[in-house]
């Protein structure tokens, strides 16, 4: 597996990221306030939920989301729209994405970036073999081309009979097709495209 060979743009990719990351964090600020007061007082337990995910290079990091399951639940790692551990106003932070926008400290200390493929829990990771590990060379993302496609992730996974056999050998695979398609093709203007549909969708 060898590094990205684009060392210009992935500097200005990093700096892109730690400037944007503590402006929206500043920008954001009130806003994931009120969020956080809005789970504290409607479900019980800590505002933050922190998992360990797989990062660049494999190395695991534990990745900040605002709680949106009640405390101390437990059950399979993929969930959809329909399941009952998540709060009421944790079905409107995954909606809107709002859930996601915690990740911002993680990319202003380095473990994400604004646009890669979204980090997989321990387990995924072991399954790429050959060149599909490529991915593993790009920081993961809060969007990308993967999460463009299933923003509507959860609702399609209700729709199934088994959603985590549903995940593991229909969605996961495509989205493994798609990110190694965006390393391979990866540039700034490609990042910027993305964050703007991001932003518009």
């Amino acid at each position: 597996m060898e590094r990205n060979n684009h060392p210009f743009g992935q500097i200005v990719k990093w700096c892109f990221d730690r400037i944007g990351a503590l402006i929206g964090i500043i920008v954001s600020g009130p806003a994931m306030i009120l969020v956080a007061l809005l789970i504290k007082f409607t479900s019980k337990g800590p505002v933050f939920f922190f998992q360990t995910r797989i990062g660049q290079y494999g190395k695991p990091f534990k990745i900040c989301k605002f709680r949106t399951m009640a405390y101390h639940s437990s059950g399979s790692c993929v969930a959809n729209a329909n399941d009952p551990r998540i709060t009421p106003i944790g079905h409107w932070l995954r909606r809107t994405k709002i859930d996601c926008l915690s990740e911002l400290f993680n990319v202003l200390i380095a473990q994400m970036s604004f646009v890669g493929p979204r980090p997989d829990v321990p387990g995924y990771a072991d399954q790429l073999i050959g060149a599909d590990r490529d991915i593993l060379l790009m920081k993961p993302g809060i969007t990308g081309p993967a999460s463009l496609k299933y923003r509507n992730e959860d609702v399609l996974l209700a729709q199934q009979a088994d959603p985590k056999l549903y995940n593991d050998t229909i969605i996961w695979p495509d989205k493994v097709k798609i990110n190694l398609e965006y390393q391979r093709n990866w540039s700034l203007c490609l990042d910027f495209r993305l964050i703007i549909s991001t932003l518009f969708h």
